[in-house]
């Protein structure tokens, strides 16, 4: 039934999704080379541009040797964590609001992020003891254990909201407000017993930052990331069938649990892995996927890929913003996406009986 219904749309409008997704692609890749270019040591496009290609061996222009260590050690590292980032947390806000059928549910809005955060403080904590007893905790250990509070969070609020297989939205929502506060609350008493040290890093939990990033950091990111991104984006067919409400979709053929329960994971294990690497970073999986279905529509095939393209752009422009608006000292870029996000959010809520999903 949903091939059937696949085969059905125009080509007409695969045409135009293929278009604005070429279209964002293109804006990205602008915004890359900006943001390799722009900062407190600047590097000129056409050397930004020279570097990247004598990667692959050809040689289109000079460059100096302080312009490569600078994009290849710091800039570029930190300008592809944000892609992946980004993405990841666009692509996760649009999966749960086509899910919940809701344009207000966010991962950080139902606890997901702030799960992530009470775990990976924890292990910042507690977890040196971990790390002694294999070397590997010293490279997932951190991801690992965000991942695993992002999940048990949002599968705790997902109970807290269903009634014989229904979820109530406003009680995932409010549930969700009741699990942050818990989780800021254990947050604050992990770190009653930390030293300086942790001290120091919670400060990067709560504004969230990319300036920590590294090749080491981005592999293991990308690792964690790009299978649950895959995943989701597969799932492209149910989601426009589960929009007609989940006993359609099931008479449809979905397997409804299974979609939630892939979801759920890909979901947590993007956020937890994003907040590992980043801090917490609030308001691009509510505010991108809002735009994309705005100004194209609701099919999941564009607003899927649509909103990594677009939570992509949202995080580099922030990150681009906060490295030079008062450089050389740097914004934690968790404040200029909350700026962005939070009058966006009232919008929504003002407005909510507008939005049509």
């Amino acid at each position: 039934m949903i091939k059937t219904l696949q085969a059905s749309i125009p080509q007409s409008k695969h045409k135009v999704q293929n278009t604005v997704l070429v279209f964002l692609g293109l804006v990205l890749i602008t915004l890359v080379l900006l943001s390799a270019s722009i900062g407190a040591y600047q590097i000129s496009l056409k050397s930004v541009i020279s570097i990247l290609f004598n990667i692959v061996g050809l040689n289109l222009g000079e460059f100096t040797e302080a312009e490569a260590n600078v994009l290849m050690g710091i800039r570029l590292t930190r300008i592809l964590m944000g892609i992946l980032i980004g993405g990841g947390l666009g692509l996760a806000g649009a999966a749960l609001q086509g899910l919940f059928r809701n344009p207000l549910v966010e991962p950080g809005l139902i606890g997901v992020s702030s799960g992530g955060a009470f775990f990976a403080v924890v292990f910042i904590v507690f977890g040196a003891s971990l790390t002694s007893i294999t070397p590997l905790f010293s490279l997932i250990g951190l991801p690992l254990f965000a991942f695993l509070g992002g999940l048990l969070v949002t599968l705790l609020v997902y109970n807290i909201s269903s009634y014989s297989g229904k979820t109530d939205i406003s009680v995932l929502i409010l549930a969700g407000v009741a699990i942050n506060a818990l989780m800021g609350a254990l947050i604050g008493l992990v770190l009653f017993y930390a030293d300086d040290a942790a001290l120091r890093n919670f400060t990067f939990w709560s504004l969230g930052d990319l300036g920590g990033s590294n090749w080491s950091k981005l592999g293991i990111a990308a690792i964690l990331i790009l299978p649950a991104l895959i995943f989701i984006l597969r799932l492209f067919p149910q989601l426009n069938a589960m929009a007609l409400g989940e006993r359609e979709a099931y008479h449809m053929g979905v397997n409804i649990q299974y979609v939630k329960y892939v979801l759920f994971l890909a979901s947590a294990l993007i956020v937890g892995t994003a907040v590992s690497m980043s801090g917490t970073i609030g308001f691009v999986g509510l505010v991108v996927p809002h735009l994309i279905r705005l100004g194209f529509g609701a099919d999941h095939r564009l607003v899927l890929p649509g909103s990594f393209l677009l939570g992509a752009i949202l995080l580099s422009a922030a990150d681009l913003l906060a490295r030079n608006l008062v450089r050389p000292a740097e914004l934690p870029i968790g404040i200029i996406t909350a700026l962005l996000g939070a009058p966006f959010f009232i919008y929504l809520i003002v407005n909510f009986k507008k939005v049509k999903y």
